[in-house]
């Protein structure tokens, strides 16, 4: 295997490797509880999950969005892992890509430091070679977030795998093809207007496209 070989899959993970949505949506609607605020419906929030926390909140109560930030960062870690579990398969997969040769990163707008304690805790450490959060540089669309994983990885990149459209986007953008799961955020129609190459219930389809390499 030549040593330029690009071997870097990138994953989204809240959505994508972890069901969480349940656990973020709650802490999400906390602040508007604790504060007294009127809290948007769990549809609401849930269509603007993938956004950056502060535009989420900017959009419901823009006056509390800072205040409504402070509340969430201070109830989701110590919360986010009641009902967050890893989607069916998605141990097994990353597991079969690292034996066939690949490195494999997580690039999520989470902050870094949440986001390397989320996959810590729902026992996906071991299998990933990074965890790159969003600090403080553009958040998807943008491709920073996979630039800085294939930095650390130190190789080229070949997949983005997301559930969202911004995921896909910022897989575009940097050049990689790009895998849609529909099990989290965002509908199939949804997902099918930023056009992936794959388009999946789940994460099985990948694992055809990346045989062992050699």
């Amino acid at each position: 295997m030549s040593t330029v070989t690009p071997r870097g899959i990138c994953f989204d993970l809240d959505g994508t490797l972890v069901d969480s949505l349940p656990d973020i949506i709650d802490s999400f609607l906390h602040g508007f509880t604790h504060h007294g605020l009127p809290a948007p419906s769990v549809a609401e929030v849930r269509a603007l999950i993938g956004q950056p926390l502060e535009a989420m909140y900017t959009r419901f109560a823009p006056e509390h969005a800072t205040t409504l930030c402070v509340a969430y960062r201070e109830h989701y870690p110590l919360n986010f892992h009641r009902r967050s579990r890893p989607f069916p398969g998605v141990e097994r997969v990353l597991r079969t890509l690292r034996e066939r040769g690949y490195l494999l990163a997580v690039a999520t707008t989470k902050r870094g430091d949440m986001a390397r304690r989320f996959v810590d805790a729902m026992g996906l450490g071991g299998l990933l070679h990074h965890v790159q959060g969003t600090d403080g540089f553009p958040h998807k669309p943008a491709p920073d977030v996979i630039h800085h994983a294939l930095k650390a990885l130190g190789t080229g990149g070949l997949w983005m795998v997301g559930d969202t459209t911004l995921d896909l986007r910022a897989g575009q953008a940097a050049g990689l093809k790009t895998y849609a799961v529909t099990w989290g955020t965002h509908a199939h129609e949804e997902l099918a207007t930023a056009m992936p190459d794959e388009l999946q219930p789940d994460l099985e389809r990948l694992l055809h496209h990346l045989p062992p390499l050699v």
